[in-house]
Order: structure tokens, then C-alpha cells, then sequence
């Protein structure tokens, strides 16, 4: 496409059309990445919770995406994650649902299992794994699981290699956390499958050295994964959006899988009933010295993301420093990506997405919460009238100067 002839109308268009999936329909191409924020007791939803992701749907998101949300207590990343191992955990849940939905945005939910990467501090605390020191303060390391007995890097500790019947109750754990996701009210449900959790170490050569029926060749090695995604698809509405994040790149030195091998898995799980495929990259290995991430400019996965929307059958998701509305309009009118996931600028601005309307549709307050655009417009008109005059906010102090 010629990008000269795109006009910001047309981008905004790009932007702002509908994607109905399943029945479901994002009433914009712009939502909000699922962000950890480590403010769950036992797993369970607080008041942050609810304040936190509220604001985005007041702000406008088309779909907001609920933090990994661990499927057992030891698949959590810290002490301090969300959880739907437990029928208890619903009800908090469904709060959030609720209020995401009547407010406009689609209500997604993360469910996770960090693997040989659980057990750890929170990010102020350096995400260190958790020792003796922690356990002094009530918050004790616990036993680590994983495709094989590898530790995700230097100093981490050595996971449980699980076996075949574990497997097969990990499975079971991934559709309890699903079923208790619908029954909360979401409609779009994602698993993370990337950053070394536990779904990508199965299907990562770096951290799956078995040799049985779920580790050896790339085949084998998709067998875990695809299992939990035929299973959960089995046990969803017809309705229910399935997402999978995936790694497009493991960003290791040597070993690790490269975008071909997830285009290759990618397709695999469409066919086993992904619908949105949530494009990331890295994090296999917690060792540095290994490391070869992506850089980290702007739109940093678009590329990985235009080639998995190019040679797959599914919607395509991009996340990685979008952060302005023109940007965001053309990665979508391009082809590089159905939808655009914001996590930290939406931290910055949770308005983002009710501003790119304003600054690129002519949409002031349409589309806002009217107890918000009630008060809003009004103040507009005034900044105009005094725009229009001359006057700005440090005018009055202009007298004390030239006194």
C-alpha cells in the first residue's frame, strides 16, 4: 500500500472499525495488554483490581485483558498474583467482568502458569527468585515445575519435571480456570503461551529436553500446548474468543525457536481452536549472558506480527511500544496486525484511547462516559474562547513581572 495516499481520516478508520470474532465484537481495534500488578492475596481480586482495570473501560478501550491469572497456586509468578484455581475466586472476577462490560469494553482475562519461572519477587524487589529470606516473611519459595529439570537461569532453582499423569492434570487445571473465567463473564479468554511460562517451555527446544511422547522433535513438542488449547476450545462457548501469546522469537544466542517454527505452531493452534494470536518475543531464559532479545524501538513485534498475520489463518495481535493513535491506525491499515495492545502507555494515559478519537476522527466527547463528557465539553469550549483570545494560564502572572 502506498502509505502517502493513507489520510489521517483513513487512519483513524483503521483504528476504530469493529472486529466481530466468534460473535463477539471489539467495538475498536485498540485494547489494553494484560499487566501484572501484584496486588492479589491468595489469588484473590481487591478494590486495586477493580479501580485499575475499570479506568481503562472508561477511558475507551475496545478490550481490556486481565493480568496473568494463575490456573494452580504454584503456576503463579509471585505470592501476589491473581488466581481461578479456587470456585471462590469467581465472584471478584465477576465484578471486573461486569464492570468492563457495561462500560463498554470487551472483558478478557489472561490465564497463566509461570512453570519453572514461578516463585519469584515482584519487579521492585528485582523479580529475583524467592529464598530463605523471603520465607522468614511469610512469603516461602515453593517447588517449581516444568518440562524437564532445567532452571531458568543462573541461580534459579530446579523445577519438578512433570510427568505424564501430572500433565494430563495440568490440562484439566488450564479448562477448571477457563470454565470459572466464562462463568465470571469474559468473553475473551487468552493464554500465555510465551516469555518462558510454562505452555512455551513445553514447546521451547531451550527448556524441553524429555524424550517421550511431549518433548524430543518440534512435534512432540507442540503436543502439551495443543492439548490444553483442544481441551479449553472443547469446554468454551461457541462464542468465546480464544487468544494464545506467543514468543515469536525465543531471543537466545543458539537452540531456541525462531519465527518460523512459531508460524509452523501458530497455524497449528488455529487449527486446534485459537482464534487471536497475541504476537510477543522472548524470555525463555532468564540467563543474560544468552540473551538476544529484540530490540526494543517502536512497534518492536510489528514485524513478527505481519509475518504470523501473512501465513496464518488467524487474528493477529501486536504489542510492544505503541503508543501514538496515527502509529497504532497504521500498523492495522497496513496489514501488519488486526488489533493493537497497549499495557504501559495506557498506565500513562488510560484516556489514550477517547484522545486519538478526539485528535483523529473529530470526536470530542461522543463516546465518553456522558457524566465525564457532560463536564468535559463545556471546559473545551472555554479553552477555545481563551485560546482564541490570547490568554494562557501563566497570562495573570504576566503583571507581577513587568511590575
Amino acid at each position: 500500500m502506498n502509505t502517502d495516499a493513507v489520510t489521517a481520516d483513513t487512519e483513524a478508520r483503521a483504528l476504530f472499525t469493529p472486529l466481530t470474532i466468534r460473535g463477539t465484537t471489539l467495538p475498536l481495534r485498540a485494547g489494553v495488554s494484560p499487566m501484572c500488578m501484584y496486588a492479589a492475596t491468595n489469588g484473590m481480586v481487591s478494590d486495586f483490581h477493580l479501580a485499575h482495570l475499570g479506568r481503562f473501560a472508561l477511558g475507551g478501550a475496545g478490550l481490556v485483558i486481565v493480568e496473568a491469572t494463575a490456573i494452580e497456586a504454584r503456576g503463579r509468578i509471585s505470592h501476589h498474583d491473581l488466581g481461578l484455581w479456587d470456585d471462590v475466586q469467581v465472584e471478584g472476577m465477576r465484578r471486573i467482568a461486569g464492570f468492563l462490560e457495561v462500560s463498554g469494553s470487551v472483558p478478557g482475562i489472561q490465564l497463566s502458569h509461570a512453570g519453572r519461572k514461578a516463585s519469584v519477587r515482584e519487579p521492585w524487589r528485582a523479580g529475583a527468585p524467592l529464598d530463605e529470606s523471603d520465607a522468614a516473611q511469610g512469603l516461602a519459595p515453593w517447588q517449581t515445575v516444568g518440562p524437564s529439570a532445567i532452571p531458568a537461569g543462573p541461580n534459579w532453582p530446579l523445577p519438578h519435571a512433570m510427568d505424564e499423569q501430572e500433565i494430563g492434570e495440568s490440562i484439566q487445571q488450564w479448562v477448571a480456570a477457563a470454565t470459572r473465567a466464562v462463568e465470571a463473564g469474559f468473553r475473551f479468554i487468552e493464554l500465555h503461551g510465551a516469555h518462558g511460562y510454562l505452555l512455551h517451555s513445553f514447546l521451547s527446544p531451550v527448556s524441553n529436553t524429555r524424550a517421550d511422547a511431549y518433548g524430543g522433535n518440534a512435534e512432540r513438542r507442540m503436543r502439551y500446548p495443543l492439548e490444553v488449547i483442544g481441551a479449553i476450545r472443547a469446554a468454551l462457548p461457541g462464542n468465546v474468543i480464544l487468544s494464545y501469546r506467543v514468543s515469536a522469537v525465543d531471543g537466545v544466542a543458539e537452540g531456541g525457536l525462531a519465527i518460523d517454527d512459531i508460524v509452523e505452531f501458530a497455524q497449528r493452534a488455529v487449527d486446534a481452536g485459537v482464534d487471536v494470536i497475541d504476537t510477543s518475543s522472548g524470555g525463555i531464559s532468564a540467563d543474560r549472558s544468552t540473551d538476544t532479545r529484540v530490540r526494543r524501538g517502536f512497534a518492536f513485534h510489528a514485524d513478527f506480527a505481519r509475518e504470523l498475520k501473512a501465513r496464518t489463518n488467524a487474528v493477529v495481535a501486536c504489542v510492544g511500544f505503541i503508543i501514538d493513535p496515527e502509529q497504532a491506525s497504521r500498523l492495522v491499515e497496513e496489514g501488519d496486525t488486526d488489533i493493537v495492545l497497549l499495557g504501559r502507555e495506557m498506565l500513562d494515559n488510560p484516556n489514550w484511547v477517547h484522545h486519538a478519537r478526539r485528535g483523529h476522527a473529530g470526536d470530542e466527547f461522543e463516546h465518553w462516559d456522558r457524566r465525564f463528557g457532560s463536564a468535559l465539553e463545556p471546559r473545551q469550549h472555554s479553552l477555545r474562547a481563551l485560546a482564541a483570545s490570547g490568554e494562557t494560564p501563566l497570562t495573570r502572572f504576566a503583571q507581577y513581572t513587568e511590575a
